[in-house]
């Protein structure tokens, strides 16, 4: 916990960006009648009769110090599927960086294992050497940014029925664009100084 906790505190680097990276999902919900548009004096009215057409999978990265964020709406989340977005983030998002401080939660998919079983040795090296992992503790994943980045997107894009996969990547995609441009950030207030006298409880008496 505290290892997380003082890398939310290091001062902004751009060669050493802290990027926070979880994981979601979201049911596909089709509707078996079509919505009658509300009007003045009436409100919008939705059939409680729906039809499931499958689940998306969420990935969230979020970078708090500068206001960035990005998410992918995938079919599964494999250890392939992490492996795939961590190389789309390194090449992609933070070319230039020297390492990506990463902090995630310790899910069986979320190491460098997972590069050498979806890329060739020499690749999977070249991403590894480009982490510096971080993983929250168990039960802590609380601890994990991009968990408050998650709970924006489901209340302001995700709070609704979305029928299929295209619509809610092309409706997670505006969203990601306006808040990118509105440069949110995230202002972590917790303390490791907090935590132990907070969490008291928790540590070792010696």
């Amino acid at each position: 916990m505290e290892d997380v906790l003082e890398v939310y505190h290091l001062p902004y680097d751009p060669d050493y960006p802290v990027v926070c990276m979880d994981e979601s999902c979201k049911q596909m919900i089709g509707e078996v009648r079509e919505p009658i548009p509300g009007k003045p004096g009436q409100v919008k009215k939705v059939d409680d009769e729906y039809v499931r057409n499958g689940v998306a999978e969420i990935f969230m990265e979020v970078e708090p110090l500068a206001g960035k964020r990005h998410v992918a709406i995938t079919e599964r989340r494999t250890r392939k599927d992490w492996a795939l977005q961590i190389k789309q983030m390194l090449d992609l998002r933070y070319p230039d960086a020297h390492k990506v401080r990463l902090v995630m939660d310790n899910l069986n998919t979320h190491g460098i294992a997972s590069l050498y079983e979806t890329f060739p040795p020499q690749e999977a090296r070249r991403l590894a050497e480009r982490l510096d992992i971080h993983h929250t503790p168990k039960h802590g994943s609380w601890l994990n940014m991009a968990e408050i980045e998650l709970s924006v997107l489901k209340g302001q894009c995700l709070d609704r029925r979305i029928s299929d996969m295209a619509t809610m990547q092309a409706e997670v995609s505006a969203w990601e664009t306006a808040r990118n441009n509105r440069v949110k950030r995230i202002d972590w207030q917790y303390t490791t100084t907090d935590a132990r006298t907070k969490l008291k409880r928790l540590y070792p008496n010696l």
